[in-house]
């Protein structure tokens, strides 16, 4: 599971990296929810998260086809979230209160 994991995940950070302005502040984070389950978040600078959703999300939903095809040929379900950085900090300010 760790090969397909890395192999998913180099080809998110490859994307990303391409087509967003400010890599080094973006985030992959990955989080097995069960076997062969996987959950991928970019976490980007706020002007980077338009640029990757793209136009109507045409571009995210594009990412998002690519990863789970390549995803289903090992078996692997797979989501990808994508967050600012203000989102990602909100969402663990809540998860921290509970």
């Amino acid at each position: 599971m760790q090969a397909v994991t890395d192999r998913l995940k180099n080809f998110l950070q490859y994307v990303a990296v391409n087509l967003i302005d400010e890599p080094s502040q973006a985030q992959l984070k990955v989080a097995e929810l069960g076997p062969k389950r996987l959950r991928f978040k970019l976490v980007l600078a706020k002007p980077d998260v338009a640029m990757l959703i793209g136009r109507n999300g045409f571009t995210a939903s594009a990412i998002r086809g690519v990863l789970k095809a390549a995803a289903e040929r090992e078996g692997v379900q797979v989501s990808l979230q994508i967050h600012s950085q203000e989102e990602e900090a909100e969402l663990l300010a809540k998860e921290g209160e509970h």
